[in-house]
């Protein structure tokens, strides 16, 4: 359904508690193995209690591992409810671009913006 655009989204399986959710499917621009928390995924999954507990979308830019590689992001977390009330997946969308020489992966910086 989302085309293209698949290659940049992920979508978690929220469970009971939250810190059983797992991320179901991952598009191959975000995919990952083992999801340490400094890879761009991760840093999307440690958001997931925000999004869950205030019920909303929300925006993050920062800094991230991807693949070995610092890069600045910006993403948006999604929830999604089948009945309208429980939320049971959320839908996570990030682009990015790699650091240049003089952006070095000092601290991770993140903003968050809700919609």
């Amino acid at each position: 359904m989302l085309g293209e655009d698949w290659a940049n989204c992920l979508v978690i399986a929220v469970q009971s508690p939250v810190q059983l959710s797992y991320i179901a499917a991952v598009g191959e621009n975000l995919a990952f193995a083992h999801c340490p928390s400094d890879t761009l995924a991760g840093v999307l999954l440690a958001h997931l209690p925000q999004v869950i507990a205030d019920r909303r979308c929300l925006m993050i830019e920062g800094r991230a591992m991807l693949r070995g590689s610092g890069v600045l992001y910006r993403s948006a977390l999604f929830p999604l409810s089948e009945g309208g009330i429980v939320i049971d997946h959320v839908l996570g969308a990030a682009n990015h671009r790699l650091l240049r020489e003089k952006e070095e992966l000092i601290a991770p910086l993140i903003r968050t913006k809700w919609l």
